[in-house]
């Protein structure tokens, strides 16, 4: 066995690990937004509106960190590094990208109609968060556009090495 192939099954062995426990962590965290939804509702009316929407809050986080936990998974433990093709490791990305906009844009949410209830004043947060997802989404297209372009480029020009 190689120096190269024990870095390897150590780097798998280390993200299987860090995996698991992100997992577990954001099991608890959805255990914990259930947890104090029912303590909100076993107080008042406003208590149990807030606690809803600090439940959501945390069930958004915990498919976050679940998915990032999934992807490392997927893509370091099960494949390895390598992608096979430029068009493969694209689509991975943009799944893994788009699963942490779509959190960040539902986190950005939850604070505004959490802070538009309480203090409206301190609405610049929230709002920046969903123009913070927006940049997220334009750079993923940005992205998605120029790996497109040059993958089409690449595709040319083996057709033609190959004729």
């Amino acid at each position: 066995m190689d120096a190269r192939s024990i870095i390897d099954a150590c780097s798998r062995v280390a993200f299987a690990g860090a995996s698991l426990v992100l997992m577990l962590m954001s099991c608890g965290l959805v255990i914990f937004g259930g947890w104090e939804v029912i303590a909100g509702l076993s107080s008042s009316f406003a208590d149990a509106s807030t606690a809803l929407l600090a439940a959501i809050g945390y069930v958004v986080i915990a498919m976050a960190v679940f998915d990032v936990a999934k992807y490392f998974v997927e893509e370091e433990v099960i494949r390895g590094r390598e992608m096979r093709t430029a068009a493969e490791a694209r689509r991975s990305l943009t799944k893994f990208i788009s699963t942490i906009s779509i959190a960040v844009f539902i986190e950005g949410l939850v604070l505004v109609f959490r802070v538009s209830r309480e203090s409206v004043a301190e609405i610049l947060y929230p709002t920046a968060l969903l123009i913070t997802a927006i940049l997220i989404v334009v750079g993923l297209g940005g992205y998605q556009r120029l790996s497109a372009d040059v993958e089409q480029k690449v595709e040319n020009k083996d057709r033609a090495k190959s004729r």
